[in-house]
Order: structure tokens, then C-alpha cells, then sequence
């Protein structure tokens, strides 16, 4: 599942004489050929598709999206210029190189199958949704189709859908859906935000269910804890918490949340006596700063300022557990 070409090498005598005239293709045997698709299947079609063409969901997201190899023509990409950027990746691209995976004759392989089947040829390669990969028989998914193509917007209301549509966009989206996530819609609708609500309900295999309220016991955990009245610091400081650590360290300081309890080394409880008790802003700003070897908590300076880490620490002090105001000799 990552990014770009594959091809075959073909070890013959013509092979420096190849290198002088980049357009040819040179003869391969099947072997190399096949070694070349395999590459191409395991490692390139992500983003550019197992026909080439870069009809992908990972090409939906992708700014400058991946080579349609289909719309290529020879004589406007060289092997060599391609061989190189297999070998090491393009800039600015999602295209990174493959050095460390793959050997020469493999980038070679690769390299020479893209050209033959997709630019020479413009072959289909591999269909996914096959007998050999478990898909016996795939037209029974037709009326699916449409919302898998994008030919019918996803969002389309149901109550302008004919019979045949509806079945179709239930069965998108009870089985499509995983795969084909990224469907074509009239309203993208409001851009995703995180938020350090964690807990889930109900039928959830790992989940610890309240017997009365039904809800996760992770739930109460991302709830901030009400102060009569903050500094205008810790104010700051609280949206700054809920923005950035609020999803490790759950809202109310505890590390007790649902994605805390995944963590190892769990996150810092910052209500905890015996851990804060003595703990200055010093102490805090360093770890923040700097982040924590071996443990999930990374370093924030790149993210924020001293300036906002303190502030957060003032919210720390003035919501969890106070904080000694002194500068440590030690950390």
C-alpha cells in the first residue's frame, strides 16, 4: 500500500544499449515480467491503481495526485527519469522512494512492467474484485456501482432514489463503504475536527458498559471540571487543553479516558497527589516542551509556544492540582 511505479529488467546484452535510447522497451522474459507486476500490486497500486490510471481513494486525497500512467506517453518519461524516481522519490510529492525495499533489479522490474503494461499497452493488470481474492461473484453488488463510481452522489436524498438506487446505496453502504470510503458527494460538509470525546456505546467488544446509563464508564472522564473561576491565563490555557491534550489526558486531567486506557505507559494524571505534589512549572514546561522517551507523550515545542505552555500549565494548576511556582534545581 504505497505510492508509484514498478517494472522488469531484462538482463540481456542489450541492456547498455538500452540505457542510450530511453524510449524502447527492452525484451523481458516472464518471469521478470511477473516479478514486476507482483511489485507493482504489493507495493504501487494504492495510489495508482492495478490498471495505472490512479483511480484510487488514496488519489482523492493526494495534491499533486499520482502519474496516470494511462495518459503517459513514452517518449515523455524516460526509464532512466523513472527508474529515479522510484529509487528516490519525487519532492513535494506523495511519492517516496523505495531504495530501502526494493533491490536494483527490482525498481528495474518494476519499472520496465509499468511501462510495458500501462504506457505501451494500456492493459487492465490485475482486477481486484476476483474469484482468487475472494469475490465469486461481484455483479451481485451492480446496483452498488453507481455510488462506488461516483456516479450517483452519495449524498443524493434517499427520497430521489428509484427502487433499484435504494437497494443500491444500502448495499454501499453496509458493504461498499470500507473500501470505498471516499464516494463522490454534492456537500463535503463541515471540515472534520478532533475532539477528545473517546468513549463509545453500547454493543462495543472491549467496552465497560454502566448497567444503568448504558454509557462507556470512559464518559465522564471527557467532561472538564467545573472552576468557580479561572485566570484569564488558564482560561487560554483550558482551550489549548482541549484541543491538544485533552485526547490522551481526558478532559478532566485523569488519563482514565478511552483512548487513555489503550496507552502504554498510560498517560499522567494530573490530579494525582503523589505524582504532582512538589511538581513546578519548570518541571511541566520541560516535559511538554521536550516530550517523553518511550511513552506516547511527544514534544510540543514545534506545536506551541512556551508562552501556551504555560498557559496550559496555569489551567493544569488551577483545575487538576496546583502547581509550585518555583523553578526546579532538578528535573
Amino acid at each position: 500500500m504505497y505510492p508509484f511505479f514498478v517494472l522488469i529488467l531484462a538482463l540481456s546484452s542489450y541492456a547498455l544499449s538500452y540505457a542510450d535510447n530511453p524510449v524502447n522497451s527492452l525484451q523481458t522474459t516472464d518471469d521478470q515480467y511477473e516479478q514486476g507486476r507482483d511489485i507493482y500490486n504489493y507495493r504501487c497500486y494504492f495510489c495508482h491503481g492495478y490498471s495505472g490510471d490512479a483511480k484510487t481513494l488514496a488519489s482523492t486525497y493526494l495534491t499533486p495526485p499520482p502519474r496516470n500512467f494511462t495518459q503517459t506517453k513514452v517518449s515523455d518519461l524516460s526509464r532512466q527519469k523513472m527508474i529515479k524516481v522510484v529509487t528516490s522519490g519525487k519532492k513535494d510529492t506523495a511519492m517516496h522512494g523505495f531504495a530501502r525495499l526494493l533491490t536494483d533489479t527490482e525498481i528495474n522490474a518494476v519499472v520496465d512492467f509499468v511501462r510495458t503494461e500501462f504506457i505501451d499497452n494500456q492493459r487492465l493488470n490485475t482486477r481486484y474484485h476476483t474469484i482468487e481474492n475472494g469475490w465469486p461473484d461481484h455483479q451481485r453488488y451492480a446496483p452498488a456501482f453507481p455510488f462506488a463510481t461516483g456516479s450517483i452522489p452519495l449524498d443524493r436524498p434517499w427520497q430521489q432514489l428509484n427502487v433499484e438506487q435504494t437497494r443500491g446505496k444500502q448495499l454501499f453502504l453496509t458493504s461498499c463503504i470500507t473500501c470505498h470510503d471516499r464516494a463522490i458527494v454534492n456537500n463535503e460538509g463541515e471540515i472534520w475536527k478532533k475532539e477528545s470525546i473517546s468513549y463509545p456505546r453500547n454493543n462495543y467488544s472491549h467496552t465497560v458498559i454502566d448497567v444503568v446509563s448504558s454509557a462507556s464508564i470512559y464518559a465522564g472522564h471527557d467532561i472538564a471540571p467545573a472552576v468557580m473561576q479561572l485566570s484569564l491565563e488558564a482560561t487560554h490555557g483550558k482551550q489549548l487543553w482541549q484541543l491538544n491534550c485533552a485526547f490522551c489526558h481526558a478532559a478532566d486531567g485523569t488519563g482514565e479516558n478511552w483512548i487513555g486506557s489503550f496507552l502504554d505507559p498510560k498517560p499522567r494524571n494530573l490530579t494525582d497527589e503523589e505524582f504532582m505534589q512538589g511538581k513546578s512549572r519548570d518541571y511541566l514546561l520541560l516535559r511538554i516542551r521536550d516530550g517523553l522517551a518511550n511513552t506516547s507523550m511527544p514534544a510540543w515545542k514545534s506545536v506551541l509556544s512556551d508562552h501556551q505552555i504555560h498557559q496550559i500549565i496555569s489551567y493544569i494548576a488551577e483545575a487538576f492540582y496546583p502547581v509550585n511556582q518555583q523553578s526546579d534545581s532538578h528535573f
